[in-house]
């Protein structure tokens, strides 16, 4: 990552997955030490009221880490910008790596996030966002990373997937996501207009506004299994798919509309009356959406 960034902070959250983050942490410093760049190395970890003592075991194995405690009502979005906002008020780091804790980096993660910020400044003469594209532990098949919008109307997402060159994306899943200071700077953070998930969508989204590089590594980064799987509304009672609605580890409409309203506002009464559709009569929905997409 070029002269000019010494110090990285690594941020974390984590509810009730207490091997999983360990071995998260074993990773990132296993990647630190094998990569071919010195650099400082702090670690912030917001513990959303886990009840299986993730905090506690993390302390007594990595004394180092900064551990902040939530309460359970965090979620994702909100852990992040937890540690986010403790990074800041501790220290003047030149980069934040966001990092999702069941995410293993691969020996090589820093390595490639060092060349994508030369690159970077070569090409862009400016820093940028750099994502680490992961992979299935089992399958070894593309799981999050990069991607780029084909058509904003039907809202079709095509992943990138690491060819061996950098490129472009518009959206970037924040499994792995570095972010230099130059780019809190001129942005800030993730935005708290969200619950859980679309932050690391519409912070990337934010940045191609300003003109900020959005890049993903040549290379893949690390391991992590997918785990948003939508699930099928039509197999789903009412109640259960006006829950799903509301939560923010479904479809949590408040959040997404506040993101269709900022990136896609010609579409925005589209999604928001079909997401009721969907809710109310999930066969039409499938109906409308299959005619949609021909």
């Amino acid at each position: 990552m070029g002269k000019d960034l010494k110090s990285i902070a690594v941020l974390l959250t984590c509810y009730n997955r207490r091997e999983k983050t360990l071995a998260c942490l074993r990773s990132v410093y296993t990647s630190k030490e094998l990569s071919n760049h010195s650099f400082a190395m702090e670690i912030y970890l917001t513990d959303d009221g886990s009840s299986d003592n993730t905090g506690k075991v993390v302390a007594q194995e990595y004394p180092g880490v900064h551990i902040i405690s939530g309460h359970g009502n965090l979620y994702w979005t909100g852990g992040m910008r937890s540690s986010w906002l403790n990074a800041l008020a501790d220290g003047n780091y030149d980069g934040f790596l966001l990092l999702n804790d069941d995410t293993l980096l691969n020996d090589n993660c820093f390595n490639q996030l060092f060349e994508t910020d030369d690159l970077s400044r070569r090409r862009y003469d400016a820093s940028g966002i750099y994502i680490g594209s992961v992979i299935d532990p089992r399958t070894l098949k593309h799981t999050y990373g990069g991607s780029i919008l084909r058509n904003k109307w039907t809202f079709q997402i095509e992943d990138i997937i690491p060819d061996g060159t950098i490129k472009e994306c518009d959206f970037g899943n924040g499994n792995i996501m570095f972010v230099p200071r130059s780019v809190v700077d001129k942005i800030g953070i993730l935005s708290n207009k969200y619950i859980h998930g679309k932050s690391d969508f519409d912070y990337t989204l934010r940045a191609r506004k300003q003109g900020i590089p959005v890049l993903v590594c040549s290379d893949y980064c690390g391991y992590c299994a997918r785990d948003h799987i939508s699930p099928d509304f039509s197999d789903l009672t009412f109640r259960e798919r006006l829950a799903n609605l509301k939560s923010p580890k479904g479809v949590e409409l408040h959040g997404y509309m506040h993101f269709m309203w900022s990136f896609f506002p010609l579409r925005a009464p589209f999604v928001f009356l079909s997401m009721w559709l969907k809710t109310l009569c999930p066969g039409c929905y499938k109906i409308l959406n299959k005619s949609i997409r021909r």
